[in-house]
C-alpha cells in the first residue's frame, strides 16, 4: 500500500490525527509522503488523495470499482439505521434513491428551478436593506427557501421558523459524527452493540436519529396530506415529493424497496446537496470580497457595463458575465465546504494503482483542502483571485476590468475537472445538487453584488479591521466562524430597482406557501 505514517498496534494512526482541522494535518502529511499515502484507524486502512489527476484515476475512470462507501457505525448504522443515501454502499438501494434523486437534479429540472432562484435571490437582497448585520441568516434562508420549495413546495419565510432550524441542526449534528478518528466505534464497530445504559454517547446518537426520521417522515406526510385535500393536484406546487407521491401510486413495485422512513430521506437529503453548503460558501464568498477589495471593484466594473443601474442581473445574463462566473468558481476552489472532499469512498475489489496494493473495502479520502490549494495547478493559491477561472468563460479581453485585473494566474498543471476545482466530490458519488448549488451561487452574487459594497468594518481609529480568512467552523462541512462587515446600497437607483424587483418576486413565491409552525 501506499507509504504513510507508522501506525501503531490496534490504534494505527489514531493518535496522530488532530479532532480539529485534521485536513491541515492530512496536508502536511502529502508533502513529506506523496499526493497517496496511507493511515490507518485501528485496523481499517484510508488512502488520502492530494491530487486532483489521481483522484480522477481512481473515483471517475475507475469509478465501478470505487464509488461504494466504507462502513459508517455511527453517522450511517446508529443515527441514520442505513436510511441516508450519503452513507450507502453502492448497489440496487442506492442505485433507485440515486435515480429518484435525479429526476429533480438533472439538467432539465434545473432550467425549471431558476425563476424561483432569482425571486429568491431578490427577496435576500431586499432583506439585505433592511438588516444587513444579519447577512448570514438571510443567506441561509434564501438557500433554505430554495431547496425547500423544490422538495416539498413550501417557500421558509425567516430562519426562526421550527423546521428550518430543525434541519440545519439535523445536517451540523451529522456532519460532526463523520470526523475521521472521532468515534471509537468505527475502528471497533463491536462497540455499537454496548448497551445503552452504558454507552450514553450510543443512546444520544440513536434518540436524534429517530427525531430526524420522525420530521422527514412528517413533512412528507403534510404533502401527501395536501394532495389529498386538494380539488386537483395541479393545485398543489410541483415539487420532489409530489412527483414522488404520484410516482408511487402508480407504480408501487418500483417503490417496494423503501419503507416510509426511506423514502422520505429521499426529498430531505436536497437540504444537504445544495442549502446548507451553498449558504457556508456565500458567507466564504463575502469574507473573501472584504479582503480583497480590488476583487469587488472589479466585479461592479462588469456588473455596471454589461447590466447598469436599471435592473438587476438575471441567469440570461449569465454568459455575459464572465468575471461574476470566475468568481464564483474561485470561491469554490479557495474555501471547499466539504473539505475532505464529502463522504469516503471505498473500493468494492481490490486494485492497485502505480505499483500501489489497494484492498478491498479501503476507505478512499480525497482532501479538499490539499487539491484545491495545490500550487501546481493555482499559483500562490491562498491569493484570491477569479482570474485564474476567467479563460473557462471568456477568450476576448475584458476592457472593463482594472488594469490590476490583466494579469492572469497560470499553473504548471491544468486541473482535469471541466470546473477547473473539485469542490462537489468525484465520478458516481459526486454531489448530486452541485449544479443547483452552483446556479444559486452565480445568482446571489451576482445580484448582490450589483446592488451592494461589501465592505470591511472601519474601527473607531480610522483603520480598517483585520479578518482571519481561515477562522472556520469545525467539522466535515465548514463555513467562516461569524464576522461582522459592511453591507451598503449602491445608490438610490439601485434601492427603487430592487423595490420593483422585490414585489415580483413575492409574486413568483405566491404559490409555495410557507410551511406550518
Amino acid at each position: 500500500m501506499p507509504r504513510g505514517p507508522f501506525p501503531l498496534p490496534f490504534i494505527g494512526n489514531k493518535h496522530l490525527i488532530p479532532t480539529s482541522a485534521p485536513w491541515l494535518q492530512f496536508e502536511e502529511w502529502s508533502r513529506t509522503y506523496g499526493p497517496i499515502f496511507t493511515l490507518w484507524i485501528g485496523r481499517r486502512p484510508t488512502i488520502v488523495l492530494s491530487d486532483p489527476e489521481i483522484a480522477v484515476d481512481l473515483l471517475e475512470k475507475r469509478s465501478a470499482k470505487f464509488s461504494s462507501r466504507p462502513r459508517f457505525v455511527v453517522m450511517g448504522e446508529l443515527y441514520w439505521d442505513n436510511a441516508g443515501i450519503l452513507v450507502q454502499p453502492y448497489g440496487k438501494e442506492w442505485q433507485v434513491r440515486r435515480r429518484l434523486l435525479h429526476q429533480a437534479l438533472n439538467p432539465s429540472a434545473l432550467r425549471l428551478y431558476k425563476p424561483v432562484q432569482e425571486a429568491e435571490a431578490t427577496r435576500l437582497c431586499w432583506s439585505l436593506l433592511q438588516t444587513p448585520q444579519r447577512y448570514e441568516k438571510l443567506i441561509d434562508r434564501f438557500t433554505a427557501s430554495v431547496v425547500f420549495s423544490i422538495a416539498y413546495g413550501h417557500r421558509i419565510d425567516s430562519m426562526d421558523s421550527a423546521i428550518i432550524r430543525q434541519r440545519l441542526e439535523f445536517m451540523q449534528y451529522a456532519a460532526s459524527l463523520n470526523v475521521p478518528g472521532r468515534y471509537l466505534a468505527e475502528t471497533f464497530p463491536i462497540l455499537k452493540y454496548m448497551p445503552n445504559i452504558i454507552a450514553p454517547w450510543k443512546a444520544e446518537i440513536q434518540n436524534r436519529g429517530r427525531v430526524e426520521a420522525a420530521v422527514n417522515m412528517s413533512l412528507v406526510r403534510q404533502v401527501q396530506e395536501e394532495l389529498r385535500n386538494a380539488k386537483d393536484a395541479s393545485s398543489v406546487p410541483d415539487s420532489l415529493t409530489k412527483m414522488l407521491l404520484e410516482a408511487r401510486n402508480s407504480d408501487p413495485d418500483a417503490f417496494a424497496v423503501l419503507n416510509e422512513r426511506d423514502f422520505s430521506f429521499v426529498p430531505a437529503s436536497l437540504f444537504g446537496a445544495g442549502s446548507d453548503t451553498t449558504a457556508s460558501t456565500l458567507c466564504s464568498g463575502i469574507l473573501m470580497l472584504i479582503t480583497n477589495p480590488h476583487v469587488l471593484s472589479a466585479a461592479h466594473a462588469e456588473l455596471d457595463t454589461v447590466i447598469g443601474p436599471d435592473r438587476s442581473p438575471k441567469f440570461s445574463d449569465e454568459s455575459k458575465l464572465p468575471y461574476i462566473r470566475a468568481l464564483c468558481t474561485e470561491i469554490l476552489r479557495i474555501r471547499p465546504v466539504a473539505v475532505l472532499g464529502g463522504t469516503p469512498h471505498a473500493n468494492s475489489v481490490a486494485d492497485t494503482y502505480k505499483g500501489h496494493y489497494i484492498p478491498q473495502g479501503t476507505n478512499i479520502l480525497s482532501n479538499s483542502w490539499a487539491i484545491n490549494l495545490n500550487p501546481e495547478y493555482y499559483p500562490e493559491p491562498h491569493t484570491f483571485d477569479p482570474l485564474r477561472f476567467i479563460s473557462q468563460y471568456t477568450f476576448e479581453p475584458l476592457p472593463y476590468l482594472p488594469e490590476s485585473h490583466q494579469q492572469i494566474r497560470k499553473g504548471s498543471k491544468k486541473h482535469p475537472s471541466k470546473d477547473g476545482h473539485s469542490s462537489f466530490g468525484w465520478g458516481r458519488r459526486i454531489c448530486p445538487g452541485a449544479g443547483l448549488a452552483q446556479n444559486s451561487l452565480f445568482i446571489a452574487v451576482a445580484k448582490m453584488l450589483w446592488a451592494y459594497d461589501i465592505l470591511p468594518v472601519t474601527e473607531k481609529d480610522g483603520s480598517t479591521r483585520k479578518y482571519d480568512t481561515f477562522a472556520y467552523t469545525q467539522g466535515f462541512n465548514i463555513r467562516p466562524l461569524p464576522f461582522e462587515c459592511v453591507i451598503r446600497i449602491r445608490s438610490e437607483r439601485h434601492r427603487e430597482v430592487l423595490e420593483k424587483e422585490r414585489m415580483e418576486a413575492e409574486k413568483v413565491m405566491e404559490k409555495f406557501a410557507p410551511f406550518r409552525e
